[in-house]
């Protein structure tokens, strides 16, 4: 049994302590945000925060996360389902295509955004290693720059 914080709600966690936490999350407990890609922590479609860092959950095994917390794109609105300026920025800036990596994306830039408030391009292109197969790395990178201009604001 393992303690941990999902999105704000603690849970007791009943698996094998080597499941990896994408499983955990989309499987047991439904979770449908952090996507299966890879499975080998490249492409970064199953990336959730751990304790505020962005990580990929195909690679995380549930039993190196006793007294964790988690965040996983459902977790990034607020509890009114209000969307954080970095989702705003994301559907004003008309990112997503097909949307499978978006995800991913945007716990990656809201990490980012955490440690670097007004991220250079260069900053961005270091710090954001996703995949998107689809190809709108100028759309996302204009995304975080919007976001970082609102937060500033805040």
């Amino acid at each position: 049994m393992v303690s941990l914080t999902i999105n704000g709600t603690p849970f007791e966690i009943e698996a094998e302590d080597e499941k990896p936490l994408l499983w955990v999350l989309r499987e047991d407990l439904g979770l449908l945000g952090p996507k299966y890609g890879c499975g080998i922590a490249q492409c970064g479609a199953c990336r959730v925060l751990i304790n505020g860092e962005s990580s990929p959950a195909c690679a995380v095994s549930l039993g190196s996360l006793a007294g964790s917390s988690i965040v996983t794109v459902e977790g990034l609105s607020g509890p009114d389902g209000t969307l954080s300026l970095l989702q705003q920025a994301w559907l004003d800036e008309q990112v997503p295509q097909c949307g499978f990596c978006q995800p991913g994306f945007l716990i990656a830039a809201t990490a980012l955004l955490a440690q670097v408030p007004r991220p250079s391009d260069a900053q961005i292109d270091e710090a954001i290693t996703n995949i998107c197969r689809c190809g709108t790395y100028p759309r996302i990178r204009k995304a975080i720059h919007r976001a970082a201009a609102a937060l500033s604001q805040v």
